[in-house]
């Protein structure tokens, strides 16, 4: 073997290597929310779902978003599926009073079963049902833990629930994971590590690791240090509301 054929060979297992360290791995929720966002559906019901617009000629003025609004229209999440698959769900599909405000209102919901697959479906129902709160803990500590990440501001990198992976330019996978995906099960292997993330802002295993400090010192943003802002109990809490989610996660096959 000659060295141009060694030296492509092994450039090729590095790049192989490279394509599966830093291949995304997404789940559901955040799959839906960039799909929501490449569909349109944002342009109706505002940015991530959150501000819905205008729509003349309906009783209530505007479309509804995706947070106490949904409740008014879907209840499970079927319903939602049903929403985005075919316009509208079975039980609005017999009221007459409802379709009599469909024919008035300017915007009206389209469906998407012919424009999107039954995959992209359910990605979709999983970044609203996550938007809208729809599944949360029904064990007491785990609900703290959730209150908690609210109140400590987790949820703004790292979305409603912890669901989402939103952007954050120059880190590893150029997102920050989130708590029910296979990122995480890579950053955080034991509750002790858990504890250091939550309390120092990064694990001592990667603190120690000069590729993984390079990545995350030049991330936009910075996991921060919470150790003096935590309350007794928090640790406990918090761990028990990520266990729950991961544990009541679907089975998902990155795609």
């Amino acid at each position: 073997m000659n060295r141009t054929l060694a030296t492509l060979m092994f450039l090729a297992v590095l790049a192989t290597l490279a394509f599966l360290f830093m291949r995304p791995k997404l789940p559901p929720a955040e799959r839906g929310r960039r799909l929501a966002q490449a569909t349109g559906c944002f342009a109706c019901h505002g940015p991530g779902g959150l501000q819905g617009t205008a729509n003349p000629g309906r009783t209530d003025g505007t479309v509804p978003t995706y947070t106490g609004d949904l409740m008014m229209f879907a209840d499970t999440r079927d319903e939602i599926r049903q929403w985005i698959r075919d316009g509208v769900t079975e039980k609005k599909a017999q009221s007459e009073s409802w379709k009599a405000e469909r024919r008035r209102g300017v915007l009206k919901m389209p469906a998407f079963r012919e424009r999107l697959s039954p995959d992209q479906i359910e990605d979709l129902v999983a970044f609203v049902a996550a938007v809208t709160g729809l599944d949360t803990p029904t064990d007491s500590l785990a609900a703290t833990g959730l209150e908690r990440a609210k109140a400590l501001g987790c949820i703004g990198c790292h979305g409603p629930g912890g669901r989402l992976a939103l952007a954050n330019p120059r880190s590893f996978k150029g997102y920050v994971p989130s708590w029910d995906s296979d990122d995480f099960a890579e950053l955080v292997r034991t509750r002790a590590e858990f504890d250091q993330w939550v309390g120092d802002g990064v694990s001592r295993s990667l603190k120690d690791n000069p590729f993984a400090t390079f990545f995350l010192h030049r991330a936009v943003l910075k996991m921060p240090a919470y150790k003096d802002h935590l309350e007794p109990g928090d640790l406990n809490a918090l761990w028990a509301y990520v266990r729950w989610l991961r544990q009541s996660a679907p089975a998902d096959v990155a795609r």
